[in-house]
């Protein structure tokens, strides 16, 4: 049983178990598409916002990984992660553009980051998701949950047509995980998907806890993907456990399943996130494409 109790500590030991775990696969490294770099004063009031266990959170969570910029960073290399993110997230208006602006100086200065951006409903989302995607974005993200908004906002419709034009692929916290927000669930995403079909779409934890309606979705919409960002863990087995029965279906999206595991601010090892999805059983090509093979494809990396 994972301690989510304490502190992990940055470790040799812990990066050899990490590496060692890749190297089983046949794999030079992994991809992670769901980590969290932020401007310093942001990623504090998150990191006092799980320390207060808030009402978006509801249980202790310490967090794993609290440690300055560098050192994540120096960290999430020394596992043999190649690729990572800088999930970055506003949770009112006019925040999101200078977010994009600190997202790309950070990928500037870390080439392995994917240059991640984001929105909020607002009028000038599309002009700054426009400008975002010309000068080099690869990922965005959007937080149903901390942003407090509809999907189906028509400020976002715009916005919507300019990612599926482009193919961003964009991670979506959309479930009802941990604690439900207004806005959350597997209904807005229908809407905007019916409307936005070739929208690439990846569910963040798995659409957590309606997993067999995000499943539906990933087998319904050729682009949307879920990625497995704390799921199958312990700590989240004791609340939201993932239904067996759905296992053969993740077994048959093999190629739409991609490894997240949200990175600094898990309550357990790195280590466990992948022992998590590997204890599933479904077998190491499974496996290999999710936590390396389908990132690569979808991002065109090497």
């Amino acid at each position: 049983m994972c301690d989510t109790h304490r502190n992990v500590p940055f470790s040799d030991d812990e990066a050899a178990a990490v590496r060692a775990f890749t190297a089983r696969l046949g794999l030079d490294g992994l991809i992670d598409v769901h980590t969290h770099f932020m401007p310093k004063p942001v990623l504090d009031k998150v990191w006092a916002y799980f320390d207060s266990a808030g009402p978006m959170i509801g249980r202790e969570w310490p967090i794993a990984y609290r440690a300055d910029e560098e050192r994540r960073v120096a960290a999430l290399r020394s596992f043999g992660v190649r690729t990572y993110s800088s999930m970055l997230y506003p949770h009112k208006p006019d925040m999101a553009e200078w977010l994009n602006g600190w997202g790309a100086d950070f990928a500037a200065h870390h080439p392995d980051c994917l240059r991640t951006a984001t929105f909020y409903p607002e009028p000038s989302a599309p002009r700054y998701v426009a400008a975002a995607i010309e000068s080099g974005a690869r990922i965005f993200k959007s937080h149903i949950q901390v942003g407090d908004y509809s999907p189906v906002d028509p400020l976002l419709d715009e916005v919507w047509d300019i990612l599926a034009q482009a193919r961003i692929p964009i991670v979506i916290h959309c479930g009802s995980g941990p604690a439900a927000g207004r806005f959350t669930g597997p209904e807005p995403i229908r809407d905007v998907l019916r409307r936005f079909p070739s929208l690439p779409l990846i569910i963040a934890h798995m659409g957590m806890p309606e997993y067999a309606d995000f499943v539906e979705l990933a087998e319904t919409y050729d682009e949307v993907r879920l990625d497995t960002t704390m799921n199958f863990t312990d700590f989240c087995e004791r609340e939201a456990p993932y239904p067996p029965a759905l296992l053969p279906r993740l077994a048959a999206l093999e190629e739409k399943i991609l490894f997240g595991s949200d990175f600094p601010n898990i309550p357990y090892g790195y280590l466990h996130a992948l022992e998590s999805c590997e204890r599933l059983g479904l077998g190491d090509r499974w496996l290999r494409s999710v936590v390396h093979d389908n990132a690569a494809a979808l991002f065109g990396l090497d």
